[in-house]
């Protein structure tokens, strides 16, 4: 048998791609109001005839696949003497099957028989009982198998399978051992694994059906779990009282702390900003929010230009209507999350460490984005990157991403909508004990990640960084499918595939082998391309003039869930203005991520646009948080007497006036009162009489 098949793009069957596109590509088609003269037609249409000439023409007919169907001695020996499968023969270019149980199927295999494609000698039921089928089932007859599947309510993964009991064995059926030693087996006849972790690498059969193989999926409550009809329910849906109060509590005491700190250095100044500090609340901190949302729509170079007082084209009144720009650095710089008192490294391991001050609002956050919204089967993982150039330890360097260098996070995101569901901040990996091939730090990161989606039938699409046949195998286990990139020096890649170089393979060939329910791939483009999957197989698909491997085509679909997200988050840089607080500045950023969050719950269930959602969601949040001014206060006129003016073109004469009280002509008045009173005989008699 076999252990890696080779083959060619053009002699594998063309099949339609598994996931489609948000957006279909188009072509713009010109349409003159003259006809073309002959022999001056364009470019297309001639493409257009030739297309049309080659779809008259007649497809030649795939040649003969050995059998991999078993269904009855007398059909397999009857195949094999006259060279022919049992299956039945397909063109070069079909559809995929539907997924539909066959009525005369009764046993599906993803590895060749016993005695392999061209030995005459047809296996028995005993050689057939002791194959292990890695993730196939029982297919059973619409006769006999109707009652049976009607009473199933429970629905195991076909990877779990492989290591449970039969339920239907008999006890004339010996056990493993004791099969090897009495059954007669042909020397290609291998025994199934034992180990969860032993992979058994064989090359494909023509029998791959992926819509089969792959886990179900029911996507009737994908979406949000709360109806949600404007904006602010959205974003408070997300950012409630809870955590703006526990945000309230916080900022005040750390602004006392600052405080006492100043006094206790001597560095508090009596025109210190901070003396004007006063306690904030949570309406106060939705306007806060609001305005930092705001200078993500409106973007300017500087934070002191929202509150110009330039009458100009680029003047922004609404920014000092809403909040002084005192009060807005004064709550920017004593904006906190968490207790400095309960900081105590020798009781923290380094990550907990190193994230104390963020900690509340990632849990915070991680909480709210994974019970809001139920994802639908494609989810992307990748890593994220928030730019940070200053001093910090937990920073990386990413070159392909754009912010280049900064705080790194691994997230989950949707592959269609790009909803982050989950993150986990890069702060050193803690090392787990070494004692099986999952122990490593990535796939440890990887289970953590998908906690909580286990055996509901989601496919995971990771790079090359996450992706090995160890971890592929144990999401199966879990209800996973597993998709992605594979780096060929991973544990448990066969040597044949784990040696190739460009030089060994020609453009448009593959090599590939499976085990039943992990498949590799290596496909020669420009590169060498490695790739794994827990469902395709090795098939084709047309994508417009080029042809590709299908798992390649699903690939490039469905893995841009995170940078889908980024993209979206980059029309609105809330986080690019300064900072030397490097977990403020991510604060910023996981706010940015929750607004589009927050937009995409709302876009599920009305037409909005993302412009027009952070519009409304800025106008609302002031509205429904902003005190209301308070009216002015009727001010005391104080009672001071004074002097009238000068007569005009006089500097000594001065306006006199009666007093009101022993009506003598004086130049002083009062000033509350504005009547003349003489200032030491009448002035305190007039105000002290009722």
């Amino acid at each position: 048998m076999e252990t890696v098949t080779i083959t060619t793009l053009e002699s594998l069957e063309l099949v339609e791609p598994i996931e489609k596109p948000l957006h279909k590509k188009t072509r713009r088609d010109f349409k003159t109001s003259t006809p073309t003269p002959d022999g001056y037609q364009s470019l297309w249409s001639s493409l257009d005839e030739i297309i049309i000439e080659e779809e008259k023409a007649p497809a030649e007919e795939a040649p003969p696949s050995p059998s991999v169907y078993v269904e009855c001695s007398t059909m397999v020996a009857a195949a094999n003497k006259s060279g022919h499968s049992t299956t039945p023969h397909s063109k070069a270019a079909k559809k995929r099957p539907a997924n539909t149980v066959s009525a005369k199927t009764t046993k599906r295999r993803l590895i060749l028989s016993v005695a392999g494609p061209s030995s005459s000698h047809a296996p028995s039921e005993e050689e057939i009982s002791v194959l292990v089928n890695f993730g196939s089932d029982d297919e059973m007859s619409d006769d006999d198998g109707g009652e049976d599947m009607a009473q199933q309510t429970v629905f195991v993964p076909r990877a779990t399978r492989i290591f449970m009991p039969d339920e239907n064995e008999t006890p004339e059926v010996l056990p493993l051992a004791d099969v090897n030693d009495s059954v007669d087996r042909p020397p290609s006849a291998e025994i199934g694994p034992i180990n969860k972790f032993d992979f058994r690498w064989t090359g494909f059969s023509s029998s791959n059906v992926p819509e089969v193989r792959r886990e179900p999926f029911s996507d009737i409550n994908c979406g949000p779990t709360l109806k949600l009809a404007s904006p602010y329910k959205a974003f408070t849906a997300i950012w409630d009282r809870k955590i703006m109060e526990h945000i309230v509590v916080e900022t005040n005491r750390y602004a006392q702390q600052v405080v006492a700190d100043m006094l206790y250095d001597g560095s508090l100044a009596p025109r210190s900003r901070i003396t004007s500090w006063r306690d904030t609340d949570a309406d106060e901190l939705y306007v806060f929010f609001a305005i930092i949302l705001a200078s993500g729509i409106m973007v300017k170079s500087r934070i002191e230009t929202y509150w110009s007082v330039d009458q100009g084209i680029l003047s922004s009144p609404g920014f000092a209507a809403a909040m002084s720009y005192s009060r807005f650095q004064l709550l920017s710089k004593c904006l906190h999350f968490s207790d400095n008192n309960n900081c105590n490294p020798d009781e923290m391991t380094r990550n907990e460490a190193r994230l104390f001050k963020i900690q509340p609002i990632i849990a915070h956050l991680n909480n709210k984005f994974s019970g809001l919204y139920k994802l639908s089967q494609n989810i992307a993982l990748d890593e994220s990157l928030t730019q940070w150039k200053g001093w910090l330890d937990i920073k990386q360097y990413i070159p392909n991403k754009a912010a280049t260098v900064g705080i790194k996070t691994y997230e989950i995101c949707e592959s269609k909508t790009g909803y982050l569901w989950r993150f986990e901040v890069h702060a050193e990996h803690e090392l787990p004990p070494h004692d099986s091939p999952l122990s490593g730090t990535v796939p440890a990161l990887v289970l953590k990640l998908l906690k909580g989606l286990e055996h509901k039938g989601h496919t995971v699409w990771m790079d090359n960084f996450y992706n090995s046949p160890a971890l592929a195998r144990e999401l199966k286990v879990r209800g996973f499918d597993c998709v992605g990139t594979l780096r060929l020096n991973r544990q448990f890649v066969p040597n044949e595939l784990a040696n190739l170089t460009k030089r060994d393979l020609t453009v448009g060939e593959l090599r590939g082998c499976t085990s039943g329910d992990v498949d590799l791939v290596v496909w020669r483009d420009k590169n060498l391309v490695a790739l794994i999957s827990t469902y395709h197989g090795m098939a084709a698909v047309k994508c417009g003039t080029v042809v590709k491997p299908s798992v390649v085509a699903d690939y490039n679909v469905c893995m841009g869930g995170v940078d889908r997200k980024d993209q979206m988050l980059a029309m609105y840089p809330i986080e690019r203005q300064r900072s030397r607080i490097w977990y403020k500045k991510f604060f910023k950023r996981l706010l940015n991520a929750s607004v589009l969050n927050a937009f995409i719950l709302l876009r599920s269930q009305q037409t909005v646009t993302h412009r027009k959602f952070r519009d409304s969601l800025v106008k609302d949040l002031i509205a429904a948080h902003k005190p209301p001014s308070p009216s002015a206060a009727p001010t005391t006129a104080l009672h001071i007497p004074a002097q009238y003016g000068f007569l005009p073109g006089s500097q000594h004469d001065r306006t006199r006036r009666l007093c009101v009280v022993c009506k003598k002509r004086t130049n002083a008045y009062c000033k509350a009162c504005n009547v003349a009173l003489c200032v030491f005989t009448c002035f305190e008699p007039h105000h002290t009489r009722k």
